[in-house]
C-alpha cells in the first residue's frame, strides 16, 4: 500500500533531519551546507526549504530530533531496573553498561560535541538538554530505585539523589575517559567503568 501524502511527508522530514545531523556531525555547523544535506537525506534542494526553512531551523531540529531519540533509547535501558529479579547487582551492571553504550556511541558523542560548539551561536539548544538530557534520563532511573527501596533491596531515601549519583558514577569516568566524546572507549573499558559504578553505588545503597 502507498504511503498516505502525511505519511510520506513526515518520513521525508525525519530523513531531512537524519540527514542534517550526519553532515552537522561531520563538518560543524559553519562548514555544513544545506545541498549537502540535500544529498545526504536523498531529496532535492528545495525539498529541505520546504520542509524546514533554513539552515539555522535544520540545525535545531536535527538537534533535538537526535535527542529525543538518545532519551527513548535510555529510558529503554532503565526498564529492566522495574523488574529486576533476584540477582539485583547483575541487573544494575547490565543496565548501566547499556547507559553507557548508549552514552558513549557515535550520535550521541556527536550530539555533546555539537551542543559544546555552538551553544553560544543558538543558546537556544539548552533548552535541549532540560527536554531530553540528563536530569531526564535521572528522573526515570529514580523511579526503580524508589521502588526497590520500598520493597527493602535498596537504601536510596531520596531516590533522585541517588539516581543522580549513579549517572554521576557513570558519565564522569566517561566523559575523562573518551576526551569528552573525542576518543572512542573499548567495550571493554566502558563495561569496568559501569560495573565500578555499581560496586561503588551498592556500597552507599545496597542492603
Amino acid at each position: 500500500m502507498a504511503a498516505t501524502p502525511a505519511r510520506a511527508r513526515v518520513d521525508k522530514r525525519a530523513a531531512i533531519l537524519t540527514g542534517a545531523f550526519t553532515v552537522f556531525a561531520r563538518k560543524g555547523y559553519a562548514d555544513a551546507c544545506v545541498k549537502e544535506i540535500a544529498a545526504e537525506a536523498g531529496v532535492a534542494k528545495p525539498t529541505v526549504y520546504n520542509h524546514l526553512t533554513d539552515k539555522a531551523t535544520l540545525f535545531r531540529g536535527a538537534l533535538e530530533a537526535k535527542a529525543q531519540a538518545k532519551l527513548v533509547e535510555r529510558i529503554a535501558a532503565i526498564e529492566p531496573l522495574h523488574a529486576p529479579g533476584d540477582d539485583l547487582p547483575a541487573a544494575l551492571r547490565a543496565v548501566c553498561r547499556r547507559l553507557l553504550e548508549v552514552h558513549g556511541d557515535p550520535d550521541s558523542c556527536a550530539l555533546r560535541r555539537l551542543l559544546y560548539a555552538e551553544v553560544g551561536r543558538f543558546p537556544e539548544v539548552l533548552e535541549l538538554v532540560s527536554a531530553y538530557g540528563p536530569h531526564r534520563v535521572v528522573h526515570a532511573l529514580a523511579d526503580p530505585l524508589g521502588r526497590l527501596t520500598l520493597a527493602g533491596r535498596l537504601t536510596a531515601d531520596e531516590p533522585a539523589l541517588a539516581a543522580e549519583q549513579l549517572m554521576a558514577l557513570l558519565t564522569g569516568p566517561m566523559e575523562v575517559r573518551s576526551r569528552m566524546g573525542t576518543r572512542a572507549v573499548s567495550v571493554d573499558e566502558s563495561r569496568e567503568v559501569a560495573d565500578a559504578a555499581v560496586a561503588t553505588f551498592l556500597r552507599a545503597y545496597g542492603r
